[in-house]
């Protein structure tokens, strides 16, 4: 099975993330589904310059990368993933949407409303492990 290995960018702005919506796909487990922004790491990239170049390109925000947070690996029918996240820090709000349907900032408690894609999930649940226990 094929592995590709992409990093993913846990935007955060004011105590709300950042999640963005993928466009339509052949394949019902990607289709519509939400993500943390991000993609391909190119040939010769660091993850951050990979992260720095998909962040431009897909939504034209810059962001601050503070520390790898959580690298996931997850099986999809067709696909391996290695998925390697990284807790980022925004100025401003204003993005512009080139790739993805929609872009919401949620809280910590709002965002399992959301319907993520598989490799997306242990990045929610260690978001709301570590967010709501900060708040209590």
């Amino acid at each position: 099975m094929k592995t590709v290995e992409v990093v993913a960018a846990i935007i955060v702005n004011d105590r709300e993330f950042l999640c963005v919506q993928r466009g339509e796909s052949p394949l019902d487990y990607i289709s519509r589904k939400y993500e943390f922004p991000g993609g391909k790491i190119e040939v010769g990239e660091t993850h951050e310059e990979a992260l720095i170049r998909e962040l431009y390109e897909e939504l034209c925000i810059d962001v601050v990368i503070e520390k790898l947070f959580l690298s996931v690996e997850h099986s999809y029918p067709d696909f391996k993933l290695v998925m390697h996240s990284y807790l980022c820090s925004a100025g401003s709000r204003n993005l512009q949407l080139t790739e993805h349907l929609e872009a919401r900032w949620l809280p910590v408690d709002e965002l399992e409303t959301l319907d993520w894609a598989g490799a997306d999930l242990p990045i929610v649940e260690k978001l709301k492990d570590i967010y709501e226990q900060s708040d209590s």
